[in-house]
């Protein structure tokens, strides 16, 4: 009993041991597994941590990144907004500039309306200007001609003057037409009533010079017969032509008269063209080649004509002289 209790007793305490041996074995190897467990645990925080810590400085980047993108944006936006500010400033000043353009447009609308109206007239004031431009060439045209075919006219007259008095001691101008009565054969000193002899040679010399100015070729041409009386210078100027003027008018009594030659009716065309002028002497003959007046050759009575072509050439002048 006692080696049972011995044996016992030594089994007890070896199993004791043995136990505490393998439960210490098993600490151990808790311990150890659990320190494993531990340090990999550690390792893949670590791990984890260096992982989060990279993300958080590419997050620290980006943010950066972000930060500077934002500031960069704020002041792009504040540029933005100074430009949209500008902009709105120029839209106002140009709603503005348009407000008064309508406005302008409005107010011109009325001025507008009278510029075409004024359009209208002058193009019509040039259609009627071109109408009488026509006119005038057209009428210019037919004077020019009417006034060449009285030049040659005058050229016609003063040649059958000349051919008719031909034969006569009475001279016809060259240039004028004209013929000339020494007032010394015509009339008596300081007077104005015709002599017997002159009547005779008045009566010779007007019915051929007349007949000619107004047979009906010529007449329509004739502008006037002018019948003038001149003095010399002795005497004063009123008295001369008074006596200028009275000596003129008995040759154009005289002419009128249908016993000295003349028909009734070329006495009435010839009232309708005779002007009596008295000049005094105002329009004195001098000596050939001098400045002395011949006093003799100064008293006369001219008897002369005027074509139209004066009449013509202010025609044209008008013609010519219109706007």
């Amino acid at each position: 009993m006692k080696n049972n209790r011995k044996n016992r007793m030594a089994f007890q305490e070896h199993s004791f041991w043995q136990s505490y041996s393998d439960m210490m074995a098993a600490l151990l190897l808790t311990f150890t597994l659990i320190i494993a467990i531990t340090l990999s645990i550690y390792r893949q925080k670590t791990t984890d941590l260096e992982q989060t810590r990279r993300e958080l400085d590419i997050a620290q980047a980006d943010l950066d990144q972000s930060r500077t993108e934002l500031e960069q944006y704020e002041a792009y936006l504040e540029q933005s907004q100074a430009e949209i500010q500008k902009s709105n400033e120029e839209l106002q000043r140009t709603l503005t500039e348009l407000q008064e353009a309508n406005a302008y447009s409005q107010m011109t609308q009325a001025e507008l309306a009278q510029a075409y109206a004024e359009i209208a007239n002058a193009r019509a004031e040039l259609a009627q200007a071109n109408t009488n431009m026509d006119s005038a060439k057209a009428e210019l045209a037919a004077t020019k001609s009417e006034l060449q075919n009285i030049v040659g006219i005058r050229t016609d007259i003063i040649q059958e003057l000349q051919n008719t008095f031909s034969n006569s001691s009475m001279q016809v101008d060259a240039q004028t037409g004209s013929i000339t009565f020494s007032s010394d054969v015509l009339f008596r000193y300081n007077s104005a009533k015709l002599t017997t002899e002159s009547k005779t040679t008045l009566k010779e010399i007007i019915p051929l010079y007349l007949a000619v100015l107004l047979q009906d070729s010529y007449r329509p041409y004739i502008a006037e017969i002018i019948i003038e009386g001149h003095t010399d210078t002795d005497g004063s100027y009123q008295g001369n032509m008074e006596l200028s003027y009275n000596r003129a008018n008995a040759v154009a009594a005289f002419c009128q008269d249908s016993k000295n030659g003349l028909s009734l009716d070329k006495i009435e065309q010839l009232r309708q063209l005779l002007t009596v002028n008295g000049r005094s002497y105002s329009d004195p003959v001098y000596q050939e080649g001098t400045t002395d007046i011949n006093m003799a050759a100064s008293r006369r009575v001219e008897i002369k004509f005027r074509l139209r072509e004066d009449e013509m050439i202010n025609k044209i002048t008008d013609i010519l002289n219109r706007p």
